[in-house]
């Protein structure tokens, strides 16, 4: 059979044209990033104590405006409050350090321009009429694997949630009949090696691309925060555990809502072969790898933390309720790939998939008896010649 005529091939839009289609899904729906970032917002809490270490023990004083940048900002809540603990943190210390005086701060929320901007400034002007931490406050589009400022302009550059997503599929497994074809399959996990590997060279190219163009932005004694999606140490798989492998919105369930569109002849194996999740897990030594190649900065502190899915108060509500619990999955996982399924399948396939999805978690009893964590790498590294 014959795939139904797809809105852009494969090869556009995981390579050349990804950044037109990667971002979260925006608006204020249900399956919006603003109504489905709670894990994101938790991991941020639980990793703040390392920002606002590293801004405690910085020297940054020189200038009257302090410039921060926040890298793959996506829209919402977890990026105003991280660029809130930022200027709080440092006015607090420029009052102890300096006793008074005027130091004023701007901050650049830069995503793709994929990125729900019009969201974004309409919540933080929201925000800031009451609020009496005031910043100044700009848009910057592009890629964060690009130079989106002038050298040596940006005080803290901090990065949420975003650095796991690649600047493309790996080309190699694309090519069809290849060692490196991630055939029948729509992510890395549980793939061959060659396609591991493909996906590694080109994490590493994409953190090495990142590091290079913060080195050139950053002041000398500007801090860096990131917190990542991450694996921990060791670990060949993308996740830390089996439970968590067999849970995640990009795995077992998920290939299996693509395979369901196949066997409905919706679909044929090669649309479902072409389209590939650009995410990469790093480990910690991956990460520290990367800053040792590119140099320029010293790493303060760099963890890897393990976030649960849910609160407990949450996971007996959904155990009592699989179909509710079914739907907040799929609403998750929309949230995250929606917009890049839209418009590789179109809307009505992506609404096909996204059903079969939701069905299968619904009907699968024994997710409601495990627990799911998502793992994460933190690090802060201050910038140094």
């Amino acid at each position: 059979m014959e795939s139904p005529s797809l809105p852009v091939t494969a090869k556009d839009w995981t390579s050349t044209s990804l950044h037109r289609v990667l971002c979260m899904q925006g608006g204020e729906g249900d399956v919006s990033y603003v109504n489905n970032s709670d894990c994101q917002a938790l991991a941020i809490t639980l990793c703040k104590p390392i920002l606002i270490s590293s801004l405690q023990s910085i020297k940054l004083f020189t200038s009257p405006i302090i410039r921060i940048a926040d890298l793959g900002c996506a829209t919402g809540s977890n990026t105003f409050d991280t660029v809130d603990t930022v200027v709080e943190t440092l006015r607090q210390l420029f009052t102890t350090v300096c006793g008074g005086g005027s130091l004023e701060f701007e901050a650049f929320f830069c995503d793709l321009p994929s990125n729900d901007f019009n969201m974004l400034f309409r919540l933080l002007s929201e925000k800031q009429k009451v609020d009496s931490s005031k910043y100044f406050a700009g848009g910057v589009a592009g890629s964060f694997y690009d130079r989106l400022f002038p050298r040596g302009t940006i005080h803290v550059a901090v990065s949420l949630s975003a650095l796991h997503w690649l600047s493309q599929i790996p080309e190699k497994v694309l090519e069809k009949g290849s060692r490196t074809w991630n055939k029948g399959k729509t992510w890395i996990e549980g793939a061959k090696k060659e396609v591991v590997d493909a996906y590694t060279e080109q994490s590493d190219k994409d953190l090495d691309d990142f590091l290079k163009c913060r080195k050139e932005e950053m002041v000398e004694g500007g801090v860096l925060f990131v917190l990542m999606g991450g694996r921990p140490s060791g670990s060949s798989s993308q996740f830390g555990d089996q439970d968590t492998r067999a849970k995640h919105p990009f795995t077992t369930t998920m290939e299996q809502a693509w395979q369901d569109l196949i066997d409905e002849g919706l679909i044929d194996e090669e649309t479902r072969d072409g389209f590939n999740i650009p995410a990469y897990m790093r480990s910690p030594e991956e990460v520290a790898a990367g800053i040792d190649r590119i140099g320029g900065f010293k790493i303060e502190k760099m963890e890897y933390m393990k976030i649960v899915e849910s609160s407990d108060e949450k996971h007996e509500e959904w155990k009592k309720d699989p179909v509710s619990y079914g739907r907040a999955r799929t609403n998750l996982v929309q949230a995250a790939i929606r917009p890049m399924v839209d418009v590789y399948l179109g809307p009505d396939l992506c609404d096909e998939l996204f059903k079969r999805y939701e069905n299968r978690v619904s009907t699968t009893r024994e997710f409601l008896h495990i627990t799911c964590f998502f793992g994460v790498v933190a690090f802060s590294a201050i910038r140094i010649e």
